[in-house]
């Protein structure tokens, strides 16, 4: 079925495509050919190989001249040439070119029409084309009729490896973006999150050059209109918290804010399934229904039902739904300018308070460090709690310096008198090992809180170490756990745990403080300095 669409403009002679078929004819090709299996809730069950998550090592971007002197060049955005660019386009092609199916997903990136993008998928594998069907903004049929040329194309030629040889090249997986040509190729890796940081990634280059202000974050929005964003690193409850039966969801991921409020990129949810529940995430629960995608679960063969708890194939289960399978999505996904930014943190050395205010200068330097931390146990020789920074709260998506979007941020919260605050899902009474995981009760309680505007009226007191302020009480929290020191036996140790976690802020900070603000600078911890 070649839907009237010819592929020959990018080198590809197969004639057999099947252009943004309907899940239920790609359920049918991921079963016959694609390893697919239906599991009880009519959800389908895919694996993605060998790599089970995304590369972020393996992200090279095109050094060429219309972006070279905007893209933040290091660790994050390694600069690839563009000859070993078309080279590895090449091997995607051929790739390509010897399969006897081809999936075409074209749909948008972004609800805004006025900064939306066209995006092309062009892949081999029925699951990866209904992941984007779910993850991409879904065209009307008088849209796709009339879609045209796409502005980014994404070559998936993931069951493909790289060839080590290309210069730039340094393992079997590459994930390369060419913003001059508009292309994006994918060659060793079969994990379908890349595509859809891939096109994050894109809108994260393109927006804040507009003056919008792209962002790794969920939103929802009250029944008077009140929008909050929640940004944080996997496992802090980004996606917990904005799947909220009170409110409607915006989107659980990837949103912009501009002049006329905020909207969500994509179409889509991508949840973790690990150890998922009716009873502690109902919403996300009963989104996996016919038309989701599960990644890398297990099932029993015989009841075909998913074991959120087996993590056999990794621990990064997930699922890919269309958004519409969240009862109160607000469709669509667009709202107004948002009344709360809430920074998540799982603070795994039990220091930070569950919840505090944060002024413009502390919301920037906490969105610039992006905080949360790995708990001990979790690999082989991690004893104790390990701090992770990610900058903006998602490093490996980053185009430009990290200052221009705390910059768009504080602007933003500026003109729209929007509070921010720190929510700390992580420890309690102690760092992990010791002290306990802190409540999903108590964590929603206080989320509560903050938007009946309760903890914006409450009395604060300043945390010595890290200048937050933080409510002396909350409705449904216990009063003692707000101040963590009260929390914990041993204060000699809080203070020496608080004293090490500054310590560790401070020098992350570091190689940020020439682009910052002496106000930004200010809002860090206070770390005392003893000599002997």
């Amino acid at each position: 079925m070649s839907d009237d669409i010819n592929l020959a403009q990018y080198g590809i002679s197969v004639t057999n495509i099947l252009r943004n078929g309907a899940p239920g004819r790609l359920y049918e090709e991921a079963i016959l050919h694609d390893g697919g299996a239906v599991v009880s809730t009519g959800a389908i069950q895919t694996d993605s190989g060998v790599k089970k998550g995304r590369s972020p090592k393996d992200k090279r971007i095109v050094e060429e001249e219309s972006s070279k002197d905007d893209v933040w060049w290091g660790s994050v955005n390694k600069p690839l040439s563009q000859d070993s660019f078309e080279k590895n386009k090449q091997i995607a092609l051929d790739f390509l070119n010897q399969c006897d199916q081809i999936f075409v997903v074209d749909g948008f990136g972004g609800w805004d029409p006025e900064s939306r993008i066209k995006v092309r998928i062009i892949c081999t594998r029925a699951y990866h084309a209904l992941f984007m069907h779910n993850m991409l903004i879904r065209p009307t049929a008088e849209e796709l009729a009339d879609f045209g040329q796409p502005d980014y194309v994404i070559f998936n030629g993931g069951q493909q490896d790289a060839d080590t040889s290309v210069d730039g090249v340094e393992s079997p997986t590459s994930v390369a973006l060419n913003f001059a040509k508009g292309e994006f190729v994918i060659l060793g890796t079969q994990y379908a999150g890349e595509m859809k940081k891939g096109v994050f990634t894109i809108m994260h280059y393109l927006m804040p050059k507009k003056g919008v202000f792209s962002m790794h974050c969920s939103a929802n929005e009250g029944s008077q209109g009140d929008v909050s964003l929640f940004f944080g690193l996997s496992g802090t409850g980004k996606t917990t918290l904005s799947a909220d039966a009170s409110r409607a969801l915006i989107g659980d991921d990837e949103h912009c804010w501009n002049d006329a409020g905020i909207f969500n990129i994509e179409g889509g949810c991508y949840a973790k399934c690990i150890d998922l529940s009716a009873e502690k995430e109902p919403e996300i629960y009963n989104a996996i229904r016919f038309g989701t995608v599960l990644e890398n679960t297990v099932h029993d063969p015989a009841s075909r039902e998913v074991d959120y708890a087996d993590v056999s194939l990794t621990q990064n289960t997930r699922a890919s739904y269309p958004i519409e399978h969240i009862p109160n999505a607000k469709v669509p996904c667009v709202g107004g300018h948002p009344d709360n930014i809430i920074l998540l943190t799982c603070d795994a050395f039990g220091v930070l308070p569950p919840v505090s205010r944060l002024s413009p200068e502390q919301a920037m330097y906490h969105f610039i460090s992006g905080y949360t931390a790995k708990v001990a146990g979790t690999e082989v020789g991690v004893t104790e709690p390990e701090a992770t920074f990610s900058a903006c709260f998602g490093a490996p998506f980053l185009v430009l310096h990290p200052a221009r979007y705390a910059e768009l941020l504080a602007e933003k919260m500026r003109k729209h008198s929007a509070a921010a605050w720190l929510v700390n899902t992580g420890w309690s009474g102690g760092a992990c090992g010791t002290g306990n995981r802190m409540s999903l009760e108590y964590t929603r309680a206080i989320i509560d809180a903050i938007h009946n505007g309760q903890l914006a009226q409450a009395a604060t007191e300043t945390d010595p170490v890290f200048g937050l302020a933080v409510p002396a009480e909350c409705a449904g929290v216990p009063a003692e756990i707000l101040v963590p020191k009260n929390t914990w036996a041993d204060k000699g140790a809080f203070d020496a745990t608080a004293g090490k976690l500054a310590g560790l802020f401070v020098e992350n900070f570091k190689k940020y403080a020439n682009d910052a603000s002496d106000d930004v600078k200010a809002a860090g911890p206070k770390v005392v300095v003893t000599t002997a």
